[in-house]
């Protein structure tokens, strides 16, 4: 790895440098974004419908009107819509932890790899970078 390769990923902070204060203000926006959509899909509409129908009910209902049958009727029926919501939450919750998962031990691996590549590269003093070598190392070479 070249030594300008390795003194940049040292001097990238990304959000961990100076500017500290992106990650809280992008949380708060996030959160007041979740809030936002709440209230404004809670509101009812003038028949006393849910006013956040989504697109398969509505698909469902037009299907119906063109005089379409259904083909297989569900297995499980959820007996209001809330736990309806909350089961689709947790099956959304449960796909994203996997693929955080995946993601994660694909992202090691490669690091893992690159770390594993790195140090075999290194055979000897000279091949080791300038920023790695300390104060008194360099102390104890320009004495000698």
């Amino acid at each position: 790895m070249p030594e300008n390769t390795i003194a940049k990923a040292r001097r990238d902070s990304s959000l961990t440098g100076k500017s500290k204060w992106v990650t809280p203000v992008i949380i708060i926006l996030v959160v007041a974004l979740f809030v936002i959509c709440m209230v404004l899909g809670a509101k009812k509409t003038s028949g006393g419908e849910e006013g956040f129908g989504g697109t398969d009910d509505a698909a469902a209902e037009a299907a119906e009107k063109a005089g379409a049958k259904k083909w297989i009727e569900p297995i499980f029926e959820p007996n209001s819509s809330e736990v309806e919501s909350g089961l689709f939450a947790l099956q959304a919750a449960l796909g994203a932890g996997i693929v955080g998962y995946a993601l994660g031990r694909m992202s090691g691996r490669v690091k893992g790899r690159e770390e594993a590549e790195h140090a075999s590269d290194l055979h000897s003093v000279d091949d080791v970078p300038e920023a790695a070598v300390t104060s008194s190392e360099a102390n104890s070479t320009a004495k000698s």
